[in-house]
């Protein structure tokens, strides 16, 4: 059922982020391990919670080899209006049309609601998934989870 599977490849994709431009999973193979998080809803009260805990730790999830992505099916002027309502400085993708279709890669969309699910992987230099958690939806991710994931991705698979 599952194509995804820790140590496989990440399906790559380009969104659009709150300003509008191109941000590509590959852009970091190679330079950043990346921590991408899937979220339901711009100004819904879990998520906005969420991207400020993200926010007030940035520094720690955006480092020289590190890199944080949010990704939900809103429209890129939504994130901007939810970026600059909220001081969230780091990549909101809009994965709106086609709708969903990078959720679907990454087997998190929910077909009946129109959203993804509060889901998160970690990704390391090489482009290989090194973890995931698939949180239900009125439960907030647990970011210390979060970063320790992201650290340990920085180790070689075969270390």
């Amino acid at each position: 059922m599952s194509g995804l599977i820790c140590g496989g490849p990440a399906p790559d994709f380009t969104l659009r982020d709150q300003f509008g431009q191109d941000v590509s999973l590959a852009d970091f193979r190679g330079r950043k391990a990346v921590a991408v998080l899937f979220f339901p809803f711009a100004f819904s009260g879990v998520c906005t919670g969420e991207m400020a805990g993200v926010r007030d730790r940035l520094a720690e999830f955006m480092t020289f080899e590190t890199e944080v992505l949010a990704i939900s099916c809103d429209p890129v002027y939504s994130l901007r209006a939810f970026s600059d309502g909220d001081g969230l400085n780091f990549p909101l993708l809009s994965d709106f049309w086609p709708h969903g279709e990078v959720s679907r890669a990454y087997e998190v969309f929910d077909e009946a609601k129109g959203m993804p699910r509060r889901s998160s992987y970690v990704i390391d230099k090489e482009g290989l998934i090194r973890w995931s958690v698939h949180n239900a939806m009125p439960q907030g991710r647990d970011l210390d989870e979060h970063l320790r994931q992201l650290d340990a991705a920085l180790t070689p698979l075969h270390a």
